[in-house]
């Protein structure tokens, strides 16, 4: 395998990020003060690529997907990944994350009412109010004649940094020496402007919040609330990456995006799986030797008219079922067989 590739897509981890080159002179950021690591893996990204049992290593991209995988790494670019459901495209996130110790992937799974704002932060003004008039209700308060007005950040209770908590894509901008992975899923699904919007974020590799922006003078640092749950420095409400982070944008096609930004993407579009990668997905789910055992399966899901939409989590229910019922009598065939061809319907048929 050739020596430029940082991620290999074999599913072993391995300290490759630590010979990522540094980036081009455009995509160079400056964010501080660091932030502390993200924690390990959890087991959302464990449950996608098997590695509870071990069986991760089966799971290998195609040569094409490693190869714009790494070129999103050295460019400092998101991945936009399309191709049809089930392909495969939200998993090759948690694949890079596991195999370069890039820690908890954070997910911002986008619908139609998802805003720019969403991603990046959310600030409870109503919380922060009642907390104020609570504190000035108490007799204490009363007391030493707190005054009307006075900034929420100096009432008991603590400052304004508790009400602020940041978003998926906000976490994915603190400045941190290694990129974290972020999975923007299904950005085909939001409303006409989210793409747009998303633009100067991702060029400039950071974002302002005005709520702290205004108490820079008489606060430049406040801890927040990132979507981890751990507290973060924010300094002149200001949040710039160091190292920009690896975005993962999924899209099933069913809209086309600006070229703008298309032009600040690596694009990315995965196939349906063929009978061999079909084969090594169920052997990373279902141990070395099932896809053997489950050819007949495979075939039947791969046996489809033209224009049928599959899932490949239809095949492995299918699979699943089979395995867990014990059918081995003529009788249990037949309903293995209807029960197979229930489960993998072609996602675009209604009857």
């Amino acid at each position: 395998m050739s020596d430029w590739l940082i991620y290999r897509g074999a599913g072993a981890p391995h300290d490759g990020i630590e010979h990522l080159p540094p980036p081009p002179p455009w995509r160079d950021f400056d964010g501080g003060p660091l932030v502390a690591p993200p924690a390990a893996l959890d087991p959302s990204s464990e449950r996608r690529l098997g590695v509870q049992h071990r069986e991760a290593s089966h799971h290998r991209p195609g040569e094409t997907e490693r190869e714009l995988v790494n070129a999103a790494l050295y460019l400092r670019r998101p991945l936009l990944v399309t191709g049809a459901p089930g392909s495969g495209k939200s998993t090759l996130a948690h694949s890079v994350a596991y195999e370069l110790g890039l820690g908890r992937v954070l997910g911002w799974p986008v619908v139609s009412r998802s805003t720019l704002r969403d991603g990046l932060y959310d600030y409870d003004a109503i919380g922060r109010l009642q907390d104020l008039q609570i504190a000035r209700a108490t007799p204490a308060a009363a007391e030493s004649g707190t005054p009307a007005g006075t900034d929420p950040a100096e009432e008991p209770g603590g400052g304004i940094g508790r009400y602020i908590r940041l978003g998926p894509l906000g976490t994915a901008l603190l400045p941190s020496a290694r990129p974290r992975v972020l999975l923007v899923d299904e950005l085909d699904k939001s409303d006409i402007d989210l793409p747009n919007d998303l633009l100067n974020v991702l060029e400039e590799g950071e974002f302002r919040i005005p709520e702290l922006e205004r108490l820079s003078g008489s606060a430049p640092e406040v801890e927040v609330l990132s979507d981890d749950g751990a507290q973060v420095t924010v300094r002149d409400g200001r949040v710039r990456c160091r190292a920009f982070p690896f975005i993962v944008l999924t899209s099933n096609g069913e809209r086309d995006f600006p070229a703008p930004l298309l032009r600040r993407c690596i694009h990315l579009h995965i196939p349906v799986p063929d009978k061999e990668r079909l084969a090594a997905m169920v052997r990373a789910h279902f141990g070395e030797g099932a896809d053997g055992r489950y050819e007949a399966v495979i075939d039947r899901f791969l046996d489809r008219e033209p224009g049928d939409v599959r899932a490949v989590d239809q095949l492995f229910n299918a699979i699943h079922l089979t395995q867990k019922a014990g059918w081995t009598d003529e009788d249990e065939e037949e309903t293995r067989r209807r029960l197979t061809a229930e489960l993998m319907r072609p996602l675009d048929r209604t009857r």
